[in-house]
């Protein structure tokens, strides 16, 4: 399931459900935290949150929660409080409550005082209400209660069914919040609603990250959400002695950063009026001669439109901020931009500065600087010598892009990934496949829009054309053009792989991660997902599913059968021309196997009992662990089938257990493993700040490789022909230490190996194909016949975001 986010710019003020991922994604293990959600105010809201108050490079003394009105009428306070919760809250935490009273004016704020840090210059206009809570600046829950008793709900669910709660704002990595935290909170960012308070209870929709911009009851104080202030007639006309390029430096961070610029002049080259994420972005016409220092600079307005057009020569007084889309723990680079700007015109109409063309000489081979897997910010930027370093030169600068391979298809959200070389490890698709860690194709870059034109767009089509606009970057997908103008799509040809079906004397068996289906999902989706299993995978006699979600899905009330599930899907399948297949499962422990919160995700096998026979032996649950018996001359058998992998191993705490099982097949023994290991997700992006990125993520895969690893060991010391086939979503890459673990003394061979480098991917994660799936066979299993069948990955149109594959036994 892809975690992905919002329009035009996902990464940047945050409309994110999930952190910064790094090269493969574990899209589809994300665990996303339950959602509380209360019914959206037409009154009363929170309408900003800045815990950043007196922390490094704040000019604000305080943090502050302030409230707005959306009514036409006052909002009595009186009984009533905001509270704060940390982040993650554990067992013991406790909600901090500042009591408030008076009222909000219609159509107005209220602003609450909170602690003040030892930083800072500026104190928050004469405060409604006063507190002492001390909050993150990077991650909270605050909610408004009509009550002054602190809260007890400690969880999204619990604090969703209490009717004290008038609204909530989860922000950062909040795990209570509503449906999807905001992000873009940081020491010089709070996070705020638009002019309207707007409230689709949503944190992630109704909040961007801003500038704060405190404002009471009375009005005093920042826009708040105000109407924005037209641009200001000129009056000191003289431009300043900073230029853009001074601003950016020659490093990642601004020289400038926290300190204030005054008339900084440049032409608008681009301008995103529209979400809560507003700005303009301007460019020196006048560049230095160093090719480090960009020349180009993004303006930050906040909710508020701004009030310039492509063209306008302008001059911009403001603060000069950092901005970690994702926060900085997220690991992501910073955005250099100027902050609650004022804005001169000084003229319209001007020419804007030539677009500098990428093509394929312009990028390094090399992708990112080594720092040993430090912060790569302190370095002087080398654009000659890695593409990082390359586009961070470039930051906000009109680029251009033409006749360019989409390597990465068209999502939701209108992005599209394509390649600035298109020799670069190329995939006979037209993808550009992921070869090793050091090998990240430095080609590859993200297209977004700012226009109204939608693209739809496969692997290997091109966006003919020229594609121009600002260069950006996000936590999501990292370095970005946000066109203003874009190419036409030109197909490529791609369809849909069908399997070869398999022989009389063939054991087809494969593995598909379907992404969270559960009986909630619409019949389209069970309908195309059995096409896939009819048509494109010829039927395997054998099917180990991943990502099947009990029978109501991610409704969080204990729930754990998914026989409901299968039943929908099985018969879709039949409906399809396809077999009357069984299944075989155990369900999980509620909440013990990570996945989608309330989802109890779970491997599952179906197989058609008309070609393969399942051999039921009881004693098979949760928690048992499954051994491999030896029977004697009877050969070996499984103490249960189904069974699971050593289930209370701490390998998979908050991860899908192993499912084995037995099965028989013209009159011989085959063991089957499925499985789905843990997601990516704690990993440091790529296009990050750390380089190497961290894979803070792979730890614990080892330790689940080496559990499998362990039991098809033993499987093989009591029968060394024993036949096994271990399949699934690993979520990790074929050279992976993971992988070369699960391999380990020669117990597995991967299947993947065998075809050539360029086939070597069932996933495409930022333009990257790469391999997450696999199926693996023990030595007994000679000359398989293996195929990837790409149906999902590479097109736009997408049942799940990965592709299957089959496995054929003679």
């Amino acid at each position: 399931m892809p975690p992905f986010i919002p329009p035009a710019l996902r990464g940047r003020r945050a409309k994110a459900i999930a952190i910064a991922l790094p090269i493969g994604l574990a899209g589809s293990l994300i665990a996303l935290p339950f959602t509380a959600q209360a019914t959206a105010s037409s009154d009363a809201v929170i309408s900003e949150v800045f815990g950043g108050g007196g922390n490094a490079g704040a000019s604000l003394t305080n943090d502050f929660i302030e409230l707005g009105n959306a009514g036409d009428a006052p909002f009595d306070l009186t009984g009533w409080s905001v509270q704060y919760l940390s982040g993650s809250p554990t067992a013991t935490s406790k909600w901090q409550v500042t009591e408030i009273k008076g009222a909000i004016p219609a159509g107005g704020n209220y602003l609450v005082e909170e602690a003040k840090g030892a930083s800072g210059d500026t104190a928050l206009p004469t405060p409604d209400a006063v507190g002492t809570i001390g909050m993150s600046a990077s991650s909270g829950t605050v909610a408004l209660v009509h009550s002054t008793t602190p809260l007890a709900c400690l969880t999204a669910a619990d604090c969703a069914a209490d009717s004290s709660i008038k609204d909530l704002v989860g922000f950062g990595t909040a795990v209570v919040r509503e449906t999807s935290p905001a992000t873009g909170a940081d020491n010089t960012h709070s996070v705020s609603r638009d002019a309207v308070f707007t409230d689709t209870d949503n944190n992630s929709v109704d909040f961007s990250g801003s500038t704060p911009s405190p404002r009471n009851s009375a009005g005093t104080g920042g826009d708040g959400g105000g109407d924005p202030s037209p641009t200001p007639s000129p009056t000191d006309t003289t431009p300043g002695d900073v230029r853009i390029h001074d601003i950016q430096g020659a490093k990642r961070l601004s020289p400038y950063a926290g300190k204030s610029v005054t008339n900084v002049p440049g032409v608008v080259t681009a301008v995103r009026a529209a979400g809560t994420s507003r700005g303009f972005w301007i460019q020196d016409t006048k560049p230095d001669s160093d090719p480090a220092t960009s020349e180009g600079v993004l303006v930050f307005t906040g909710s508020s439109t701004p009030q310039v057009k492509v063209g306008d020569s302008v001059l911009v007084s403001a603060k000069v901020t950092e901005y970690y889309p994702g926060g900085k723990a997220s690991g992501s680079q910073s955005v250099t931009e100027l902050s609650g700007p004022t804005t001169t015109v000084l003229s319209s109409g001007n020419e804007v500065p030539e677009p500098e063309a990428i093509d394929a000489k312009t990028l390094p081979e090399a992708y990112a600087p080594n720092a040993d897997g430090g912060s790569i910010e302190p370095l002087e930027l080398e654009p000659s010598k890695y593409a990082l370093d390359w586009f961070e030169s470039r930051e906000g600068m009109l680029v251009q892009v033409k006749d360019t391979r989409v390597v990465g298809a068209t999502n939701k959200y209108n992005e599209t990934w394509i390649t600035t070389k298109p020799e670069q490890n190329p995939t006979p698709s037209g993808g550009t496949v992921l070869t090793g860690y050091n090998d990240l194709n430095s080609g590859r870059l993200l297209v977004g829009s700012l226009t109204a034109g939608q693209l739809k767009a496969n692997v290997g089509d091109t966006l003919t054309g020229t594609t121009t606009g600002p260069l950006d970057y996000a936590n999501f997908g990292g370095y970005n053009i946000q066109a203003t103008t874009l190419g036409k799509v030109k197909s490529g040809g791609l369809k849909p792989d069908v399997a070869k079906p398999g022989k009389a004397n063939e054991l087809s068996i494969a593995t598909y991660n379907v992404e969270n289906l559960a009986p909630q999902n619409p019949q389209s989706k069970f309908d195309q997902l059995a096409q896939g299993i009819v048509k494109n995978l010829a039927t395997p006699d054998v099917v180990s599913l991943e990502e099947i979600q009990d029978n109501n899905g991610a409704t969080d009330d204990g729930t754990v059968a998914a026989d409901q599930t299968l039943a929908k899907f099985t018969d879709a399948i039949k409906k399809a021309g396809g077999p009357a297949y069984e299944w075989r499962s155990i369900d999980p422990e509620n909440k013990t196997d990570g996945g989608e919160p309330g989802g109890n995700i779970r491997n599952v096998f179906l197989f058609n009992p008309k070609r393969v026979s399942f051999v039921d032996r009881p004693g098979g649950d949760a928690t048992t662990p499954v051994k491999v018996v030896d029977s004697g001359k009877k050969g070996i058998t499984l103490s249960a089938s189904p069974g699971r992998i050593n289930p209370t191993s701490d390998a998979w705490k908050s991860s899908r257990k192993p499912l084995v099982g037995e099965f028989t097949f013209q009159g011989q023994q085959v063991f089957i493993i499925g499985n789905h290991f843990n997601s990516k997700g704690g990993d440091q992006p790529t296009h990050g700040v750390f380089q190497p990125p961290t894979l803070g993520s792979e730890t614990q895969r080892l330790s689940q490789a080496k559990e499998v690893n362990t039991f098809v060991s033993s499987l093989l010391t009591k029968d060394k022909n024993a036949k096994a086939v271990v399949l699934g979503d690993m979520n990790d890459y074929q050279y992976s230490t993971p992988l070369t673990t699960l391999t380990r003394g020669g117990v597995l061979t991967d299947l993947i190996n065998k075809l050539p480098v360029g086939e070597r991917y069932s996933y495409v994660y930022d333009g990257n194909s790469q391999t997450l799936d696999h199926i693996l066979v023990t030595p007994g299993i000679h000359n398989p016949g293996y195929e990837l069948v790409h149906v999902n990955a590479e097109f736009s149109d997408q049942t799940s975001d990965h592709d299957p594959q089959v496995v054929r036994i003679k």
